[in-house]
This record gives structure tokens, C-alpha cells and sequence, in this order.
């Protein structure tokens, strides 16, 4: 627990000035409020010994002005502390996403979207929580109970004696309750997390639901989650239930032993009046701190589950990290080489010792069967992650020695998995490129091909094409791609299968189109299709992650292996669509 906590002192020492002013206002409103039953012992001993009106007013002034400027610190103690916390919620929040978009791939492999949704909303609230109304109720109730028993110490030690029997009792309770609603809040914060992600992915693959006609599978699979989740949360108010009413029980016995011994000694006059009811007052002040004491261990409890959810995720390493003294990869000639790289994922091994030159300005095309290692090799180039052995360079320099963002940004990358954003069509052409005018979109687009789509489209460019361009076609979303790629004149392009939701037709235009922007730059190209691949100035074949075959498309004809195989059947294919 302790060290989760920790990870929150550079946000308290970056908020400290605001802290003190909180936490003096905080001690100057429970200053005041101790005053108070000073003052009325001084009025009823006083009006004991005989009635005066001027002094009743003057004693009521007393009061109301006591009160009017504990108001006041309590105001400020609220807006200062709660507000510092929402402060520190939206630093946490901002370094939390900053950490997710740094993270690499094999991280996004092993947790789930609803699961990290939920750390940020849920689980960010609890110790927003736990920062604001938990910090500041913990240290009022400690200053309450700390001037309080000074004051009743100072009045009747064997009164106060009396009064704190119980005191063992409840940090007993405290302690075993803490620890139950500690368990129970962190398992129900990882049943919320699977929640999210089950809606997350029927939200997500919700065609294919439809399409296999599982909504009531999927349906009953929730209302299971559902069920447990309530249950979990029942079964914690219930703990909830009975720390509170045994609180509650230890203040009323407390308050009957302090009525008997005080009032036995008030009829010995070992006491005043005055002195018994300030004794009296203050027990009723503690009454909210013994209170509260349950709610503030409630957030306590909650607040350092979801932290050590959230430190979890900010705790995850880097895999590609940006050098402490980076190279300008701008300054580097396009030519890329693969020196004996080796890349394995756990016990499989996706690529195995390539040795490979790709030339300035040349095109280079991959071709090679489903799981071969053809995405692998392209990921590498942007650094999505680093080879287990040998190196990448570009113009002779590691690329790890570059920063990941300078990197990417020499880079035009069309992934396999296309993803347009639930904005303009325009604004999706345009998102690797923000500066970029209304004429070059449209440049990008024709070049892309799509501009007889655009023309249909409601709103042309500015027609919004729904979350992760729900609206669009598979051919159009790739089309998109592809211009959002061109638009960033990159100095390398990178294709991955970019062409494979298209028609050949439609194929042969954006390759026409593409080959003017191709032609000043290191392109490579991944492909099923011959025809994608036949123009590029050099083809490669993989097959379980080796390069097995190089050459031209004539060349690689006349060896006659896979390459040749696939060229021979997509001959075929054409002329049984041909009748």
C-alpha cells in the first residue's frame, strides 16, 4: 500500500503551496469550531451565577461571529482541497493516456480496451476521491479529536478516560472492515473491467453479432457478468452496512458512560454546569469524526485498490524507448537495411536472420503466404517494436538510436487493419497531416482514387463518416488510408496489403496513381496479388520468416517456385472470371 501511495507525491509536491493554504484554512475552521464550547462553558457559568440580557447578546454576537468565520475557512478548506484534487485527477489522467499511447504492441496483446477504459474512468475517480474528501476529512477528523481530547483532558482526565473505552474497540473495527472492503472494492473494480470490455467488443464487432445472430447469446453472457457484479456490490454494502451501525453503537455508549460519570460529578460538584455541558459539546463534535472515520476508510480503501490498478498500468516498460541522445533521422538517406534481424514473440519465431538492402527510391514488394512474417518485417521500419537480434538501419544508422516520433514522421504506413477516426472524411485525409490545405486533401484523394466516391457522398469531403468509418465501404476506408499516407509526402511508404478490399480495376487506377508518388521514394509493398507487385523493381518471397526467393517478376518466373506458383493461379482464377 505504502508503495502505491508513493507514486502520488510528485502530484502533492507539485500542488504543495495550494496544499498549505487548504490545510491552514483547514485548521483554522476546526480551531474555531474548538472554540465554541469554551465560549459556551464561559455563558452558562457565567449565567449561572445571574441572568443579564446585554450578556446573552453579547455571548449570541460572540457565537454567530465564530461561527460566520468558520463558515468562511470551511468554504475555502472545500474549494481549495476538492479542487487541487480534481487538479491532480487531470495531471493523472493526462500521464495515464500519455503512458498508453507510448506503449507498444505486445502490451495492447495482453490487456483488453475495456479493462484499460476502465482504469481510467472508474478506477481515476476513486483516488480522485480518495485525494480530495478522503485527505480532507481524515486530517479535519484527526484535528477535531486531537483539540478536542486537549481541551477534555485539561477539563476531567477521568471523563475523557472514560470516553475513549471505546476507542480500542473501534480501530479494531477499522482495521478488519479496511481490510474487507480493500479485498472486495479491488475484485469488484476487475469484474467492472471485464464489464467495459464486453460491451467495448459487442460495440466494436457489433456486425458480426448481428450477422451470426447472437444478440441474445451475448445479451445472456452480460446479464451473467451483470448478475455477479451486483452480487459483489451487495455483499460490500452489506460490510459497509455493519461498520457503520457498529460506529454508530460504540458513540451512543460512549456518550451514556459520559452522561453517568459526568452527571454523577456534576451532583458532587466536582464540576460546573458550564464545564459539563462543554464536555458534552464536545462529544457531539466527535460524533461526525467517528463517523466519518468509516467513510474516509471506505475511500481510503477504495482509493489505493484503483491506485494500484493505475500504477499497474503506468509501471509497464517501455519496449521502444527514445535514445537519451537521439540522431535527426532527417538528415539520413531512405535506404534501409536489414542487418541478420531475428524477431521472436515468446517461444515462436516470426523472422529468422533477414539480411535485406532496400535502395533510395527503390520499390520493394513482399509477397509469401498468411503468417510468413511479412507484417513483422514492415512493423520493424517504424519502430512499432525493436528485432530480438540484429539491427535496422536507415543511411547506415541504427534506428534505435532515433526518437520513435522523429522516425515515424519520415514514414507514410497503411496497416493492414484500417482505422478511420468518427470525424470528417476531410479531417480523417488530413489527421497525419494538420496543415495541410483543402486543395492537397483532394489531390490526396484522387490520387487514392476516391474521388467517384466522394461524389455520391452527401457532403463530399465533409460528410461524417461514423465511428471507425462505419459508413464506408472496405475498399473506401483503405482508399482513405492510402491518402491519408500520400498526404504526409513521406520519404518512405509503406504498404501493407493496402490494396486488398479493392477491385483490380479500381487497383490499376490507384497504382497509376500512385506510381508519380512512388517514384521519388523508398517504397515497399505488400501484397497476396501478383499484379500489385509485377511493376516493383525488385520482389522478395518469405515463408516462415526467411526469405526464400529474390527478384524481378521475370526472374522470379523463370525459377519457378512460390512466386511462380501464385502468378500461374491468379493467371487461372482470371481466365475462369473471364467466361
Amino acid at each position: 500500500m505504502r508503495e502505491s501511495i508513493s507514486t502520488l507525491w510528485p502530484y502533492l509536491w507539485r500542488y504543495r503551496r495550494g496544499l498549505s493554504l487548504g490545510l491552514g484554512a483547514l485548521i483554522l475552521k476546526d480551531a474555531m469550531a474548538a472554540v465554541m464550547p469554551i465560549i459556551l462553558k464561559y455563558g452558562v457559568d457565567t449565567l449561572t451565577a445571574g441572568f443579564r440580557l446585554a450578556f446573552i447578546l453579547e455571548l449570541a454576537g460572540l457565537l454567530i461571529g465564530v461561527s460566520l468565520v468558520k463558515g468562511i475557512f470551511q468554504y475555502w478548506m472545500r474549494v481549495i482541497i476538492i479542487g487541487i484534487s480534481r487538479d491532480i485527477e487531470y495531471d493523472i489522467r493526462n500521464d495515464f493516456f500519455r503512458k498508453l499511447v507510448s506503449l507498444s504492441q505486445d502490451f495492447y496483446a495482453r490487456y483488453r480496451t475495456g479493462d484499460i477504459m476502465a482504469r481510467a474512468t472508474n478506477d481515476l475517480n476513486a483516488v480522485r476521491m480518495m485525494l480530495g474528501p478522503g485527505v480532507m476529512y481524515w486530517t479535519e477528523t484527526s484535528i477535531t479529536l486531537v483539540l478536542a481530547l486537549i481541551v477534555m483532558l485539561s477539563t476531567n482526565v477521568s471523563m475523557t478516560l472514560i470516553s475513549l473505552i471505546p476507542a480500542p474497540i473501534v480501530s479494531v473495527a477499522v482495521v478488519l472492515f479496511g481490510r474487507q472492503i480493500h479485498t472486495r472494492f479491488e475484485h469488484i473494480q476487475s469484474m467492472f473491467s471485464d464489464i467495459s470490455s464486453k460491451v467495448q467488443e459487442n460495440l466494436a464487432g457489433v456486425r458480426i453479432v448481428r450477422a451470426y445472430a447472437q444478440e441474445n447469446a451475448e445479451v445472456a453472457q452480460f446479464e451473467k457478468l451483470n448478475r455477479e457484479y451486483i452480487r459483489e456490490n451487495i455483499g460490500l454494502a452489506k460490510i459497509q452496512g455493519m461498520f457503520m451501525p457498529a460506529l454508530q453503537g460504540l458513540i451512543g455508549i460512549t456518550f451514556l458512560l459520559v452522561l453517568w460519570a459526568g452527571g454523577v460529578r456534576l451532583l458532587r460538584h466536582e464540576i460546573s454546569l458550564g464545564s459539563f455541558v462543554m464536555f458534552n459539546t464536545y462529544m457531539g463534535m466527535l460524533i461526525w469524526p467517528m463517523i466519518a472515520l468509516g467513510w474516509v476508510v471506505n475511500l481510503m480503501q477504495r482509493g489505493t485498490a484503483s491506485l494500484k490498478r493505475i500504477n499497474e498500468m503506468m509501471r509497464q516498460p517501455e519496449t521502444v524507448k527514445a535514445p537519451e541522445a537521439p540522431v535527426d533521422p532527417a538528415e539520413c538517406s531512405p535506404e534501409i537495411v536489414f542487418d541478420e534481424v531475428t524477431v521472436r514473440f515468446g517461444d515462436r519465431e516470426a523472422l529468422s536472420e533477414i539480411k535485406l538492402r532496400i535502395r533510395e527510391g527503390e520499390t520493394l514488394a513482399i509477397v509469401g503466404h498468411t503468417g510468413s512474417g511479412k507484417t513483422t518485417l514492415v512493423n520493424l521500419i517504424p519502430r512499432l517494436f525493436d528485432p530480438s537480434q540484429g539491427s535496422v538501419e536507415l543511411g547506415g544508422v541504427d534506428l534505435r538510436r532515433f526518437h520513435p516520433e522523429k522516425l515515424r514522421q519520415l514514414i507514410g504506413f497503411i496497416p493492414q487493419e484500417t482505422f478511420l477516426f468518427s470525424a470528417t472524411l476531410a479531417e480523417n485525409i488530413a489527421w497525419g497531416a494538420p496543415g495541410a490545405t483543402r486543395e492537397q486533401i483532394e489531390w490526396a484523394a484522387d490520387v487514392a482514387g476516391l474521388g467517384p466516391d466522394i461524389a455520391v457522398l452527401a457532403h463530399g469531403l465533409d460528410t461524417t463518416i461514423g465511428e471507425r468509418g462505419l459508413t464506408l465501404s472496405g475498399g473506401q476506408k483503405q482508399r482513405a488510408a492510402i491518402a491519408r499516407a500520400i498526404l504526409r509526402d513521406p520519404r518512405i511508404l509503406i504498404l501493407d496489403d493496402a490494396l486488398a478490399s479493392v477491385d483490380t480495376i479500381t487497383e490499376e487506377r490507384i497504382l497509376r496513381g500512385l506510381s508519380a508518388v512512388m517514384r521519388d521514394r523508398t517504397t515497399i509493398l505488400i501484397s497476396h496479388r501478383v499484379s500489385t507487385v509485377r511493376d516493383a523493381d525488385r520482389i522478395i518471397v518469405l515463408d516462415h520468416g526467411r526469405i526464400v526467393e529474390e527478384g524481378t517478376h521475370e526472374g522470379l518466373q523463370r525459377q519457378g517456385g512460390y512466386y511462380a506458383e501464385l502468378y500461374q493461379k491468379q493467371l487461372l482464377e482470371e481466365e475462369l472470371e473471364a467466361i
